[in-house]
């Protein structure tokens, strides 16, 4: 022990001496560094005396904080539970939404109220494609074309409205909803833990009974079905796109399983309220009021283009495509053979040449023994 002590203690003083000898070549003993001061998040609550959204991150003047600034404002302001203000703010969207959808009905009232007409011009002229008489299939095309514009219809409003619909509205709104709430969700804000209803009180969690995904996918069947934002996909140009929305439904539910409850109240309330949308247009006083002209009902025996099953329709687009190129080849093909015809040397499709004189031919054995020379 002895011996361990006066180690340390020898320690200790050949450390000090070289402190003491550094002191003395320096003259000063450097100061120490300053300490950083703790770095503490500071959290600010709102009247309620809930965290403010700024504080946790959230909100800003993008889309997305936009979204999360208006839910704020309806949650705190009118003091609403978060399901209730999801909801408000679907009911805003799809308020700002419906002069579009007016459009939409305006322009499927008069295409479906056309359609025999119209379809019966579209089946002439492609028979006359098929049998490769151009002239009719001209004709007919400027007969349909002078036709839609007497009773001003455009087809492709039906496809460039609920387009327009789709990617500058629905398509933006969505995504910054969805971004909006999942960001909500994920923080979280604590008080959407008791701001659901029901069975989904917590909103940052999945439904952990599946229902919520399995209305949002039902919901979206029957808004496609009765075509809600727009005309029913009944034609037979929109037959293919009617069965690939059908699909989607199907193709949506393994990924809404795990998408927080708030995402999902919004996606239902949007397909609620599509579904109340369609049933209120279908009012004739609404009609009406909106210049929506009366749909008729065709029986779909009676059309010239009877409906057809998936299958067959992809058969016969398909047989159609074949004929169409087949037919422009064939017409191709005879165009270079008359090019041909016209600036190459001139086929001989005679067995004489009438330009020239034909020789005697004088009777008798000697002139049979010529014939045959000449032959």
């Amino acid at each position: 022990t002895k011996l361990v002590m006066t180690e340390k203690h020898d320690g200790i003083v050949k450390l000090e001496s070289k402190l003491y000898s550094a002191i003395q070549k320096n003259g000063n003993i450097p100061e120490p560094p300053p300490v950083p001061p703790e770095i503490t998040q500071q959290v600010v609550e709102n009247v309620v005396g809930e965290p403010t959204f700024a504080s946790l991150g959230l909100g800003g003047w993008s889309p997305v904080g936009l979204v999360q600034n208006c839910l704020e404002y309806l949650h705190i302001g009118c003091d609403i539970p978060w399901w209730t203000s999801i909801m408000i703010g679907t009911v805003v969207v799809r308020i700002l939404m419906f002069p579009l959808v007016i459009m939409s009905q305006r322009n499927a009232a008069k295409m479906t109220n056309n359609m025999p007409q119209m379809q019966t011009l579209q089946l002439k002229m492609t028979e006359a494609r098929q049998t490769g008489n151009q002239l009719e299939a001209a004709r007919y095309g400027q007969e349909l074309v002078l036709f839609m514009r007497e009773k001003q219809l455009n087809p492709l409003k039906n496809v460039l409205v609920p387009l327009a619909q789709v990617v500058y509205l629905q398509a933006p709104l969505f995504i910054s909803f969805f971004m909006g709430l999942r960001g909500m969700a994920n923080v979280p804000v604590e008080s959407m833990r008791t701001g659901g209803l029901f069975w989904f009180t917590d909103l940052t969690v999945p439904d952990q009974y599946y229902l919520m995904p399995l209305i949002t996918s039902f919901t979206m069947w029957i808004t496609i079905e009765v075509g809600a934002d727009g005309a029913k996909l009944n034609a037979g140009n929109l037959q293919t796109m009617r069965y690939v929305l059908r699909a989607l439904p199907v193709v949506i539910l393994p990924f809404t399983i795990n998408f927080p409850g708030a995402i999902l109240v919004y996606w239902v309330s949007t397909n609620f309220i599509s579904l109340l949308q369609v049933g209120f247009l279908k009012i004739p006083a609404v009609r009406e009021f909106f210049k929506i002209e009366k749909m008729i009902q065709h029986n779909p025996d009676a059309l010239p283009v009877k409906p057809k099953g998936f299958v067959k329709g992809l058969k016969e687009s398909w047989t159609n495509m074949k004929i169409t190129k087949e037919m422009e080849e064939r017409q191709r093909f005879d165009e270079i053979q008359f090019e041909r015809a016209g600036k190459g040397p001139v086929q001989k499709t005679y067995k004489y040449d009438p330009t020239q004189p034909r020789k005697t031919v004088s009777v008798g054995k000697e002139g049979i023994i010529a014939k045959k020379r000449d032959r």
